[in-house]
């Protein structure tokens, strides 16, 4: 009897132990890097991502046949320079059985690190140990000029420690001028220069405030150290996205040209600016401003980098901020690269205690010190009595967005005029970055969130809460997204060129800042800081020009159409859920090339693009020739009167393909046919073998011959041509799709996105 019970307890504890292990081994998956060996990777895969994907889908299949409830395993990234292999949350169980399978090297847990910002180059895969960084030795001795408002010399993320003596090559300098002078300059802010002869010339009787290359406004400061600030401690914005603050290329040198003013900005000091900056000696120029709706040979700012391309200098520029309307981008130039705004995977917030019961949490950005005591807290609805809302000064409203068209700023208006405590404000609005920068305390809640929140004030007889402010929240999902604000192609001036180029971090970008140029207001106090977050594709663009710069340093012979097409074809079109990029400007609906252009950049990627579409100088002018402008036209962008139309194309040899199908007059099924050439130039090593394969793209039928390249040396040369069969006038707005040239190894994927449009742009 008493062996039977030992039994029956020896089962039982046995039951407990398994049931209670399930259990943890359910609820307690983590999140491991795993190095896999692609030599193992069967030829049944058409690349590292499938093989993956199958890889886990296996184990979740061979748990389940042994009666292992568990979860599928989830895919986080895939990797391709940072490391071979991928990361996943992975239970106990899942992990034993990753170790089995083929290909399997090893893995790591993810470990809770120091948060860095600018969190956008550790968003952007930019490590110490391996890839674009150390390769191109973190853009060493690669000069970046900017074109901008100026630079504050004393930030310290422009603190030149173990930098090595100032580029031989460089002939810039330090201009002196109104508290600043040339000792400000060191090796790595290595020019300071100023251009203000055009506002001086449009009125005569001006006081220039700060004629020098000092930063009165902030904008040129927060840009220049994106692209290339030095490493700096501690860096937040009052306690938000606190940890290392990096520009993206911090070996490389900075060359302030000062050509925007509080007092006025003209193209004759921008042009100014350009043409010093090539004179001195820069390898990258970065320019966050733009003209609109001008063509070609009316834009002084295409003219000038037209030169800058002709001596090699690769050219980095803003889309814009006129989104999401359509046809709002500018500098849409052929021969820059054109740069569109997105976010990370990181977001400011709060949260919102509900007495003792519950916590929701919520996007926030408010600088000041917020009690931790418990507050009142209402349920005002639409909140749009402000009479109503002064009687509640000491309570925390809860505010309803009916979604109408100003309903939230209406909202957010009121509440600061009443002088509550704080706003917790519900909205389905997918963009409040404009708002959570407000002066008074304000939160922004989901409506999943928002009910819970108003389920509790309703179900309690003295609902109180308390909010906590200052929280950094990495990883969110999904992310990247376009924001809402990016500027939109077709190009006016080149519209046979897809632009926008690329997407890189815009929003709510950490930087150096001037420390006496106040950042907002709390209390009717303005508030100092020595960092910035500023939104924008005038962030988005240094990003790029950062980027540019390690390639440029990875790779010197490489021409700038060689820089841009590399960006260009290994961006990212996949968020982190794995799903097609979305765009917030069209409620998250996925992103279409004219707003994201090729996808988001990935500098490691970039660093080895495998094949390369280039372009000349010559091309540029067939283009030129193309769009029927006269020779005096011609000329005066390619300061040439011997420039041969011989050979008109608006066909440019580019990493992207746009067709127009607008004939509005066209009979009903009419079809026609569009046709590229393109020319790839192999720069991976050794021979290799491309295979092309399309998506399908709606209303279009896409083609190419040939579809597999073989090439035999480096920098060997291959013809392709590309066709777009469909209806003379289009049904849809915008379709799109990718050609895809992947090498036999599944090393290079070569990437171009495909636009069918019924837009026409009109002149």
């Amino acid at each position: 009897m008493a062996a039977d019970q030992t039994k029956l307890l020896y089962v039982w504890v046995c039951f407990t132990i398994s049931f209670i292990f399930a259990m943890l081994v359910h609820v307690h998956a983590d999140n491991y890097i795993v190095h896999m060996d692609l030599s193992a990777m069967p030829k049944a895969f058409s690349g590292q991502p499938s093989w993956y994907l199958a890889t886990l889908a296996s184990l979740s299949a061979n748990l389940r046949a042994n009666n292992a409830t568990i979860p599928s395993s989830k895919l986080i990234y895939i990797y391709n320079h940072v490391i071979q292999g991928f990361s996943a949350s992975l239970t106990p169980a899942e992990l034993e059985a990753l170790k089995n399978a083929p290909g399997y090297v090893s893995s790591v847990r993810d470990r809770t690190v120091k948060v860095d910002t600018t969190h956008s180059f550790q968003f952007l895969g930019l490590n110490s140990d391996t890839g674009a960084w150390p390769v191109s030795k973190f853009g060493k001795d690669v000069i970046i000029g900017v074109i901008d408002t100026g630079v504050w010399p004393e930030s310290e993320s422009f603190n030149d420690k173990g930098m090595s003596d100032v580029p031989s090559k460089w002939k810039g300098e330090c201009e002196n001028g109104t508290q600043f002078n040339s000792s400000l300059c060191n090796k790595k802010l290595i020019g300071a220069r100023f251009f203000n002869r055009g506002v001086i010339a449009h009125n005569p009787n001006i006081t220039i405030k700060m004629n020098s290359p000092r930063d009165t406004e902030g904008h040129g400061t927060h840009t220049s150290t994106t692209a290339a600030g030095t490493y700096v401690q501690d860096a937040s914005y009052f306690g938000y996205a606190k940890g290392t603050a990096t520009g993206m290329a911090p070996g490389s040198r900075v060359a302030m040209y000062k050509a925007l003013w509080e007092e006025g900005t003209y193209t004759t000091d921008i042009i100014a600016a350009i043409d010093q900056a090539i004179t001195d000696g820069v390898d990258v120029l970065s320019m966050s401003f733009g003209l609109d709706e001008v063509e070609l040979y009316e834009d002084p700012i295409a003219i000038a980098t037209f030169a800058a391309i002709e001596k090699n200098i690769f050219v980095s520029t803003s889309a814009g901020n006129e989104g999401p309307d359509v046809e709002t981008l500018h500098n849409g130039t052929p021969w820059v690269l054109t740069v569109a705004a997105g976010t990370m995977d990181r977001e400011f917030g709060a949260t919102l205690s509900l007495g003792s019961k519950n916590s929701v949490n919520g996007l926030a950005l408010y600088p000041g010190n917020f009690p931790s005591t418990q507050f009142p807290i209402v349920f005002m609805g639409a909140c749009n009595s402000t009479r109503e809302l002064r009687k509640l000064q000491q309570n925390i409203i809860v505010c309803q967005d009916p979604g109408e068209e100003d309903s939230l700023n209406d909202q957010f208006n009121n509440i600061q005029v009443a002088g509550n405590v704080a706003g917790v404000f519900i909205t389905n609005n997918s963009d409040v970055s404009s708002f959570i920068q407000g002066p008074f305390p304000a939160i922004f809640l989901e409506q999943k969130d928002g009910d819970t929140v108003v389920d509790y004030i309703k179900s309690d007889i003295d609902p109180k809460a308390s909010i906590e402010f200052k929280r950094t929240i990495l990883g969110t999902k999904p992310s990247p997204t376009v924001t809402s604000y990016t500027s939109r192609g077709p190009s006016y001036s080149s519209p046979s060129v897809l632009k926008p180029d690329i997407m890189a971090p815009g929003d709510l970008v950490l930087a150096a800042w001037p420390s006496n140029i106040g950042v907002t207001l709390l209390n009717e106090e303005t508030l100092f800081t020595s960092f910035n977050l500023l939104s924008g594709t005038s962030m988005a663009c240094p990003h790029a020009s950062g980027i540019a710069a390690l390639l440029k340093g990875a790779h010197p012979d490489w021409s700038p159409a060689a820089i841009r097409s590399a960006l260009m074809t290994t961006s990212d079109n996949i968020d982190n859920t794995g799903s097609p990029l979305k765009d917030v400007g069209s409620n998250l609906r996925p992103a279409n090339p004219l707003a994201m252009g090729a996808g988001h950049i990935n500098p490691n990627k970039a660093l080895d693009p495998g094949l390369v579409y280039d372009a000349t100088v010559d091309d540029y002018i067939n283009l030129l020739c193309g769009l029927n402008f006269t020779a005096q036209q011609i000329k005066i962008i390619t300061k040439s009167s011997s420039n041969n139309c011989s050979n008109p194309s608006l066909d440019l040899n580019y990493p992207s393909f746009i067709s127009y199908f607008n004939d509005r007059n066209a009979k009903p099924k009419s079809k026609t046919v569009k046709e590229f050439q393109r020319t790839v130039t192999n720069v991976g090593e050794g021979s290799s073998t491309y295979k092309a394969t399309v998506t399908p793209i709606n209303g279009v039928t896409v083609t190419v011959e040939p579809d597999t390249l073989v090439f035999m040396a480096k920098n060997e040369k291959k013809n392709f041509k590309l066709s777009i069969e469909g209806p003379r006038q289009l049904d849809e707005a915008v379709s799109f799709g990718y050609l895809t040239w992947e090498d036999s190894g599944g090393k290079h994927v070569v990437r171009s996105p495909i636009v069918a449009t019924s837009y026409s742009i009109e002149k």
